[in-house]
């Protein structure tokens, strides 16, 4: 997963100075020079050259870029919305589809959409799905049928999000964090990650897993629980499970997720992929 913006660090604070002085107001968004900041944001989006959030190094952490964000807001206000087509179909939008050559290196099956301003990484494959602006996939990655890629949701390499699973995507609040899926996950059918959830790098979701901010991931596998929030650790196999909760009309159970083994450490993805599946008996 590209972790750095380009090194021309100049022009990058440049067109931040521009998209953050036009969104709180300071500059008119009419003007020629904004309107080319924004669109130059927006085209290094769907380049991959900018990122709306970058990882800090060794220490695990991800920055969330709010200014770029600024910027796909602004994008929306400046464009008007106008007929589109793709074929015989038709639909009426701010922002166009991104438009493949085959020289990209991506598989792209029919009625796989992408929206302009996410970017998709040579090598990926997209099945019918839907990627939306300020998103990133990366090389090696398999979006699978019906499976949605929210806004500025940041998928990583090598990683299968499988059947229907539903990665959220943030525009507003500006300062809430997208999803982050780190390298070789494998998330199962119908999962679904929202809420700013950072699934680190190797983890395996099983099927139907729901985190959100508030899920309790709680790793089982030790004398006493562990509970995570907003964070699957690296390798940890997860299912879904449910805990009590008490409430003025009685206990019931909530969903969560359980922490249940580690994927082991291999130098071959699929091959520990498919020993944890089968070790844990992970439904897919």
């Amino acid at each position: 997963m590209k972790k750095r913006f380009p090194k021309k660090i100049f022009q990058i604070d440049k067109l931040k100075t521009v998209i953050v002085d036009t969104f709180e107001g300071r500059k008119n968004i009419t003007q020629a020079p904004v309107k080319k900041a924004v669109q130059d944001v927006i085209k290094g989006l769907d380049e991959g050259t900018l990122r709306v959030a970058t990882h800090d190094g060794n220490d695990g952490t991800w920055t969330n870029h709010e200014w770029i964000k600024q910027a796909i807001l602004l994008y929306f206000r400046m464009n008007k919305i106008s007929v589109m087509r793709a074929g015989f179909l038709q639909f009426a939008d701010k922002v166009p589809l991104k438009k493949w050559n085959g020289k990209e290196g991506v598989r792209v099956v029919p009625t796989a959409l992408v929206r302009f301003g996410a970017h998709v990484e040579s090598g990926a494959i997209l099945m019918p799905s839907y990627v939306n602006i300020g998103a990133y996939v990366g090389s090696g990655t398999m979006v699978d049928t019906w499976a949605t890629v929210g806004s500025c949701a940041q998928v990583g390499s090598n990683v299968h999000l499988s059947g229907g699973v539903g990665i959220g995507g943030v525009l507003e609040p500006i300062q809430a964090s997208p999803v982050i899926i780190e390298d070789n996950v494998f998330v199962g059918s119908r999962c679904v990650i929202v809420e700013g959830v950072v699934v680190e790098e190797g983890a395996v979701l099983g099927a139907g897993c729901v985190l959100t901010a508030s899920t309790r991931i709680i790793d089982v596998t030790g004398p006493q629980p562990v509970t995570y929030h907003k964070r699957v650790p690296k390798n940890a196999v997860v299912i879904p499970g449910s805990i009590p909760k008490t409430f003025p009309a009685g206990s019931f159970d909530v969903p969560c997720a359980l922490i249940i083994g580690q994927r082991k450490e291999s130098t071959n993805v699929k091959t520990s992929l498919t020993q944890a599946l089968r070790e844990f008996n992970v439904p897919v």
